[in-house]
């Protein structure tokens, strides 16, 4: 592997004091800084290194060569990239934001000359800020890490590592492919669970006392921050509209074959399987597919494999170890 980077972690909330956590007991020289006091007396209480400031953070980044991992709300990316463009313009950068194609505007906008590739782990809990971390959170999780044509592949590798570190395996995809299947399989999820929970909340009281499990799966996230909830979903406004839409037609289909013939075969019948698909996805037999770094189309085939469900577990030196179902 070489040399291996330290790393810095801009926001120690759940995600970003994982990372920290994580790195630093997969052996990297880790430091941080968040804006939130009581995130950053937490950090320092159980031992980690939080700079006073995020400009003192990055300095001291700039100085040992980190790699730089943005762990900000949406809302707070700006301003952040603008420190690092002017504290620590060369490091390597990354992010674990859970929109791609947003952050990657913003870092072509005010960090053109960044070396940057996106990252988001499919990681979390309802809960937030440092409490609520673990250096465990990213364990057989999915890391997506953003696999463009002309993605810088030193700072791809150095993201791949990282990811590889925490215990994740990664998915190679395109910034605009990562948020439209997030806007499906996470954001959508957080709006429907919104929903949900009003509707049982309107309910009344007899209904809030009868709820069990399955009201209190399908709602579980939206004990989330709303203000995380809200900047999450409005930055991939574009691909959640499009699947908003698919869940209003097949609601609409299920309301209306309900209302006409009395029956729901078609949509309940249709989402067991689907989850059946799901569980074969996870627990399927896979093989490994060997992909060489070196080779001029290593990226295009790492995001062809990813594509078609591939999780890259492995770099063994230039070669990367996919294994597919």
């Amino acid at each position: 592997m070489g040399h291996v980077l330290p790393v810095c972690v801009i926001g120690l909330g759940l995600i970003g004091g994982s990372v920290m956590r994580a790195a630093s007991a997969a052996g990297r020289a880790t430091w941080g800084a968040t804006a939130s006091t009581t995130d950053a007396e937490a950090a320092r209480a159980a031992g980690f290194t939080v700079e006073a400031s995020v400009d003192d953070a990055l300095r001291r980044a700039d100085e040992e060569d980190a790699l730089i991992v943005l762990a900000v709300p949406l809302t707070a990316l700006a301003e952040v990239l603008r420190s690092v463009s002017a504290y620590a313009p060369g490091c390597r950068l990354t992010d674990v934001i859970s929109v791609k194609g947003a952050v990657s505007e913003a870092v072509r906008k005010i960090n053109p000359y960044a070396r940057y590739v996106g990252g988001h782990p499919m990681a979390g809990t309802s809960r937030s800020g440092w409490s609520a971390g673990s250096a465990e959170l990213f364990r057989d999780a999915a890391w997506v890490v953003t696999t463009e044509d002309d993605s810088d592949q030193e700072v791809w590798t150095e993201v791949v590592q990282l990811a590889l570190a925490c215990g994740a395996h990664v998915v190679p995809a395109s910034a605009s492919a990562h948020d439209d299947a997030v806007a499906r399989i996470s954001h959508l999820p957080h709006l429907l669970a919104a929903v949900l929970a009003s509707v049982g909340a309107s309910g009344g009281p007899l209904s809030l006392a009868l709820a069990a499990g399955a009201f209190g799966d399908g709602t579980r996230v939206a004990g989330s921050r709303p203000e995380l909830v809200q900047a999450m979903c409005e930055g991939n406004r574009a691909a959640l509209l499009d699947a908003v839409d698919d869940a209003l037609g097949r609601l609409g289909a299920a309301r209306g074959s309900l209302a006409s013939t009395g029956g729901l075969a078609a949509t309940v019948n249709a989402g067991h399987l689907a989850r059946r698909e799901l569980e074969q996805h996870r627990s399927g037999t896979r093989h490994a597919v060997k992909v060489d770094l070196e080779a001029r189309d290593a990226l295009t085939n790492l995001r062809d494999l990813g594509n078609k469900g591939g999780r890259l577990t492995a770099l063994d030196g230039t070669v990367a170890i996919v294994q597919m179902l």
